[in-house]
């Protein structure tokens, strides 16, 4: 009996250290609060949904996703939030950062935490060239723009376009990709207009009329996914452009799922080049969409933030249970992800080890509306396996230092 009780005792005490040892604390840092809030819910749902609907791939290990709020775009609160995270919370890897400006404020802060820091959004190109501890599951803005400007010679036809971006690094390279491809297939854009900033929503109308003025074929317009991209359909729709036959392009920001329904009929028409949307159709992408629906109600829905979140934790995951356990070893998680593959709800991704860049693919899409009366994503042209043209054409700051 005293030796069945000192074996069960032995295996008590086994159990729990391993239990305490599984635990790895993962930093989030997104805008909780402020203009950003509900681009930091979509990450946070994604995060909440890859840990619900697929907990067998990082078994045995327990995630304790602890957040911190860096509000704006300022940047200065990302990095107290990142530097907290780390000296405070002792996390053993980062993630988040909805905006450029902030991953770049923090790039600095995480070279010197030299912990592993994941992309969940911030779309500027070369940040990941900042640290060599960042790694993207999310997009670069050349992945959607670079490929929107050849599909807009080659299938839509334009020979002119004008673009308009907010006036931050994300759009100064959505200008820069689309620019660059679109020429180099034979088109020409005729103007190039900044309008505003990501702080807060401007008046669109001065610029849009700018452009209808100019009568290019296609307006590219890149501006933050949120209540920017709602009033760029809105202003897109009261100023006529579409009956003055200029067709609305962009990233998949401007359609993003979470705004489409109240953009109404003025968003019917418009196309976009992205990596990920609801109305995709695969076994992977049904499943989140019924998960997301049946945990936060029918209206909602999940959008290409979310998703960036999703597969970051699937990432994560990897390097968790590749270092069993141990992804501080950053040598050994960076190298996990050289093979890895995944089947996203966005389809087939995987990181490309030398940018430590996402690979996947941009889907050509034009909205409709459907038999139940509601706005659509329809996929009219893929391309697959997509590296961010910035980094494998050597570009400007993604050149190789």
């Amino acid at each position: 009996m005293f030796k069945r009780l000192l074996l069960a005792s032995a295996a008590l005490a086994l159990t729990t250290a391993l239990s305490q040892a599984q635990e790895v604390k993962i930093g989030l840092v997104a805008p909780f609060t402020g203009i950003g809030a509900e681009l930091g819910q979509q990450i946070d749902r994604g995060v909440e949904q890859y840990l619900k609907l697929r907990g067998d791939e990082y078994k045995p290990y327990k995630i304790n996703v602890i957040k911190r709020d860096d509000k704006d775009p300022s940047g200065a609160n990302s990095k107290i939030a990142v530097q907290e995270l780390l000296t405070q919370d002792n996390v053993d890897a980062l993630a988040g950062w909805i905006y450029s400006p902030n991953a770049i404020a923090s790039a600095p802060v995480v070279t010197a935490g030299k912990k592993i820091a994941v992309l969940m959004n911030a779309g500027t190109a070369h940040i990941t060239t900042m640290s060599p501890y960042f790694v993207r599951t999310s997009f670069s803005m050349w992945h959607s723009g670079y490929a929107l400007g050849e599909a807009a010679v080659k299938q839509l036809k334009a020979k002119t376009a004008v673009v308009g971006y907010s006036d931050f690094p994300p759009g100064k390279d959505s200008l820069a990709a689309f620019k660059r491809s679109f020429e180099a297939n034979g088109g020409k854009v005729i103007d190039e207009v900044p309008m505003g900033g990501a702080g807060q929503v401007p008046d669109f109308t001065p610029f849009f009329q700018r452009v209808k003025d100019k009568k290019p074929d296609v307006f590219f317009v890149f501006v933050p996914a949120g209540d920017h991209s709602l009033a760029v359909v809105k202003t897109y729709g009261a100023l006529g452009m579409r009956e003055a036959g200029i067709k609305l392009i962009g990233p998949g920001d401007i359609t993003q799922d979470i705004k489409l329904q109240a953009m109404g009929d003025a968003a019917v028409g418009l196309i976009t080049m992205h990596h990920y949307y609801a109305d995709l159709d695969n076994p992977a992408n049904k499943a989140l969409v019924a998960s997301w629906k049946k945990d936060y109600g029918p209206d909602a829905t999940p959008d290409f933030v979310a998703l960036g979140a999703y597969d970051g934790m699937a990432a994560l995951a990897h390097m968790i249970t590749a270092t069993k356990g141990k992804i501080t070893d950053t040598a050994a998680a960076l190298a996990s992800l050289k093979d890895w593959k995944y089947n996203s709800p966005r389809g087939p991704i995987s990181i490309d080890p030398e940018t430590r860049d996402i690979v996947m693919n941009e889907y050509l899409s034009e909205v409709v509306k459907g038999s139940d009366g509601k706005l659509h994503q329809k996929q009219i042209g893929k391309i697959e396996h997509v590296k961010d043209p910035c980094k494998a054409e050597k570009i400007g700051p993604c050149a190789p230092k």
